[in-house]
């Protein structure tokens, strides 16, 4: 009987069959046949564009913790003292609401986007992209374009590889270090980190996260790169659930490019029974993660562009028209759309439930950061003594109030109750909070005993209105917490 061919996944890759460890030795057999990827440089559009999102990205992380905004830094999580700066925003513990809606809003912009036109958040502003993007730019200006590191990496090791290669990996640990100190510096401020590095100071969990980030960093960008990608972001995989044949995805043109094959640029392109691919294979050679684009969509596909961007320069020296390789939707590529047919099925109503949902979740989460209280506060009872009896026959409860303010000023505020009659609530001097902190005020409520017997025994609802004073252009504001009082039997 003829063998059975092993199945085949994307790309063309065999998938593991049989047993544990006939699927086991066929992983490592896979494994051992991935081949080191010189990805060839490339310009265009697509080229630009992409450059011009690693310089935004790289300035806002880079640059925002040397930011100052009221005397400290501008974006600041300090998890010691458990407050988080956002420029003029001090969150709490509490605010942890903030970051659901973050993450909520990330998540269907990511739905949204990949909707519209595949992997964009992959191919421009992931991480993983930039950073491999950043590397592979000092490694041609280093040790050359693809065919000099191929033709080097193949060669003995002369002193000119070995120089090459030294400066090469000095360069990508001083990235990634630098990476490491940056990241860390969003939690210790960063004017005080990098003075406590030079001085051999730096804590224990300090250098940890510096080292850790810092060799994540150099690591992934600078080895592993197309092999994050593949095997360990789960969006590879779940892509295609938020495809349909209506998304802009990298698509080749088929119909156009085959029979593909080498010619000269005035060759009779029907004579010779010719599509427009030279089969040049400049779009595998760009490819940072090594796919065939011609092959049809793959999971390995980052959508970066570059197969379009070396393949309009290929068109162009061959006098062709571009879009080869070009933005397209499966509809588009079957019915021959054009652009302006294609832009209009956008709005689909996948496209329009993800704006909407986005919309509603950005838009209640900006209301409620402007509509937020400059000060909490928390009512917690004594438990040691929830009722007593004082002087006069008063009957007494004692809470503790929690004051957050949440302001950069120092602010005063007064307490007093709602709910009893003839309720006196004492706090003791003034209360003064200080800027973005927090303090515990004992209070001690106290209700007449001809209030206390028309009540009678039990808890009664009591409400603590806590107002800040109107001082130096900051308005009143106040904050009503609910409690009880208790009246012993």
């Amino acid at each position: 009987m003829p063998a059975t061919p092993p199945a085949t996944g994307p790309a063309g890759n065999a998938t593991p069959t049989g047993d544990g460890k006939d699927a086991a030795a066929e992983l490592v057999s896979l494994y051992q046949k991935q081949k080191r990827i010189y990805a060839r440089a490339v310009s265009g559009w697509f080229a630009g564009w992409r450059w011009a999102l690693v310089w935004l990205t790289q300035l806002v992380f880079y640059g925002l913790p040397w930011l100052e905004w009221n005397a400290r830094q501008a974006v600041l999580f300090d998890l010691g003292a458990r407050r988080f700066y956002i420029f003029g925003l001090v969150l709490y513990p509490q605010d942890f609401i903030y970051l659901t809606a973050l993450l909520v809003i990330s998540a269907y912009s990511l739905f949204l986007f990949t909707a519209i036109a595949g992997r964009l958040w992959c191919g421009f502003a992931c991480p993983q992209t930039v950073y491999t993007e950043i590397f592979m730019w000092v490694e041609r200006k280093i040790e050359g374009d693809r065919p000099q590191r191929m033709k080097r990496d193949a060669g003995p090791w002369t002193f000119d590889r070995v120089w090459r290669f030294a400066a090469k990996q000095a360069a990508w640990i001083a990235i990634g270090l630098w990476t490491g100190i940056t990241f860390v510096g969003y939690f210790t401020p960063i004017r005080e980190l990098v003075p406590s590095i030079a001085s051999f100071g730096l804590g224990p969990w300090e250098t940890f996260w510096v080292l850790f980030y810092g060799f994540a960093t150099y690591g992934n960008a600078g080895y592993m790169r197309e092999q994050v990608c593949k095997y360990m972001c789960p969006y590879a995989r779940f892509q295609s659930a938020m495809f349909d044949k209506d998304t802009l995805i990298i698509s080749y043109d088929a119909e156009r490019g085959e029979p593909r094959g080498t010619r000269g640029r005035k060759t009779d392109l029907k004579a010779a029974n010719l599509g427009h691919c030279i089969d040049c294979g400049l779009c595998v050679q760009v490819c940072p993660t090594g796919i065939d684009i011609r092959n049809g969509l793959q999971y390995e596909c980052i959508a970066c562009t570059a197969c379009i961007d070396v393949c309009n320069s290929v068109m162009d020296k061959m006098h062709y028209p571009r879009g080869l390789i070009r933005y397209a939707t499966q509809n588009g590529m079957t019915y021959h759309w054009t652009r302006a047919q294609m832009l209009r099925r956008v709005f689909r109503p996948r496209v329009l439930v993800y704006t909407a949902v986005l919309a509603v979740v950005a838009g209640a989460v900006f209301t409620s950061i402007l509509m937020r209280s400059p000060f909490k506060v928390d009512v917690v009872r004594d438990r040691a003594s929830l009722a007593r009896l004082v002087d006069n026959g008063y009957i007494e409860n004692v809470y503790r109030l929690q004051i957050m303010n949440a302001t950069e000023r120092e602010q005063r505020y007064v307490v007093t109750v709602r709910g009893l009659d003839g309720a006196i609530v004492d706090v003791g001097e003034d209360v003064r909070i200080g800027p973005a902190q927090a303090r515990w005020v004992p209070a001690g409520v106290r209700v007449p005993p001809q209030t206390a017997q028309a009540l009678g025994p039990g808890a009664h609802p009591l409400e603590f209105s806590i107002e800040r004073l109107a001082q130096d252009g900051d308005a009143a504001a106040r904050v009503v917490e609910k409690s009880t009082f208790v009246v012993p039997r």
